[in-house]
């Protein structure tokens, strides 16, 4: 009768013998198997959180070298001019009568002084 356990030795025994057996265990073989998780984990810090971390210190730079008159976008995306800085808060006027109070964290850019409004 037909088993499958037979199957599966049949199918074992035909397989190809290991290559170099001597290079599979120990601590080379350990090193071996996390070399290629360290590279993508180099790559991965190189290509996406060093710019990330670099883009959001000049951004924070940026918010804490602002001073009244200035000229700011919020997040989103309203032109205005700073007429007070408080702690946590600016008061952008961003109209002739019109003066709004937002967080330090939702601007997003300082505008030069010959953009136009």
């Amino acid at each position: 009768m037909f088993s499958f356990y037979s199957l599966v030795t049949d199918v074992y025994a035909m397989g190809a013998p290991p290559q170099n057996t001597a290079q599979t265990g120990g601590v080379e073989g350990f090193i071996m198997s996390i070399l290629p998780l360290v590279l993508i984990f180099v790559v991965f810090y190189l290509l996406l959180i060093r710019p990330q971390q670099k883009k959001a210190k000049e951004h924070r730079q940026m918010i804490d070298n602002l001073k009244k008159g200035d000229k700011v976008i919020t997040t989103g995306g309203i032109y205005g001019v700073i007429d007070a800085v408080g702690s946590e808060t600016f008061t952008v006027k961003i109209a002739e009568n019109v003066k709004v109070k937002i967080g330090k964290h939702h601007i997003i850019s300082q505008r030069s002084a010959s953009d136009e409004d």
